[in-house]
């Protein structure tokens, strides 16, 4: 995807950084520059192994999050301050929700469940099954708890509810909040349903997986998720099914709308932004593989 980004007269301003010098990234009017001093720390004191997801609360702080289980969160101030960090409960923290419930603020974060292996070998990264792996897998879940951190309660495997069948995995990557409360998980690790709860996390409905009569249902590593509120008479969710290189739409009880295709895009959930949504992208499809370091940003207008 090498085409330029949708331009708009209302585009998000550029971040102005600190450094003169950083790199400037996007094109047309989708132009940033990269602010290499931004929130640097001590790494021995605040460490970071991945940082998949970030939210920004009515403060105005960035509360990041990572799996490093010496600080799941480090909260900084706009200008990239260190305000707080902790948090040591979510080893394999890999998305992070903020909703706003009758005055309050509560974070929702998703645990995939990859976990550090203590008898890494110091060496091995892509043997899935090696015992001496960076990482290994084990069952995911997803935690509400205020902004302070205080736990709410958590949603665990869909097999003690009876949705999921034993030995089935459940690893969910990403979750959206949609206006009424209900609450929807994406198990793009596991086995790749939509999960719909309502928002004291009560099993509503689930659809996806990938052996479905109707191949539209068919999600692959379906990694994001986001409520699209752009049309306000007919709210959508747009599921990303990032083996198949595209975003799935559904209407918010689970009926398959469309699709938009990402061709070349190993693409993430959208993250809205006026007409505009932003979807992160892992990877790029570059001689028949997903290609290391070539990820991005893309930009789609309405």
């Amino acid at each position: 995807m090498t085409q330029p980004a949708y331009k708009t007269q209302n585009a998000p301003k550029p971040v102005k950084g600190q450094d003169p010098h950083g790199m400037i990234v996007g094109q047309g009017d989708f132009q940033y520059r990269v602010d290499t001093q931004w929130g640097r720390l001590d790494k021995n004191k605040y460490p970071v192994e991945n940082c998949h997801d970030l939210v920004i609360d009515s403060q105005g702080r960035v509360i990041l999050l990572t799996d490093e289980v010496k600080n799941n969160f480090i909260v900084y101030s706009k200008d990239g301050e260190l305000l707080d960090a902790w948090g040591s409960e979510y080893p394999g923290a890999h998305s992070i929700e903020i909703v706003n419930e009758n005055g309050e603020e509560f974070l929702y974060v998703v645990d995939h469940g990859w976990v550090m292996n203590r008898n890494w070998d110091g060496v091995s990264t892509e043997a899935w099954d090696s015992p001496t792996n960076k990482v290994f897998p084990q069952q995911g879940f997803v935690a509400k708890l205020t902004l302070d951190g205080r736990l709410v309660y958590t949603i665990g495997h869909p097999v003690t509810i009876g949705i999921y069948e034993p030995g089935m995995p459940f690893r969910p990557s990403d979750i959206t909040v949609a206006p009424n409360g209900d609450i929807y998980v994406t198990d793009g690790y596991g086995s790749d349903f939509v999960i719909q709860y309502d928002c004291h996390g009560r099993y509503i409905r689930h659809w996806g997986g990938q052996n479905n009569s109707d191949e539209n249902y068919n999600l692959v590593n379906t990694h994001g998720i986001g409520v699209d509120l752009r049309n306000a008479d007919k709210p959508e969710l747009l599921v990303s099914s990032r083996w198949q290189q595209c975003l799935k739409r559904f209407d918010l009880e689970g009926k398959y709308l469309g699709q938009i295709a990402t061709p070349g895009a190993y693409i993430h959930g959208p993250v809205f932004e006026g007409e505009h949504f932003f979807a992160p992208v892992c990877w790029s499809h570059i001689d028949d593989k997903n290609a290391d370091d070539s990820g991005f940003i893309s930009v789609f207008n309405k």
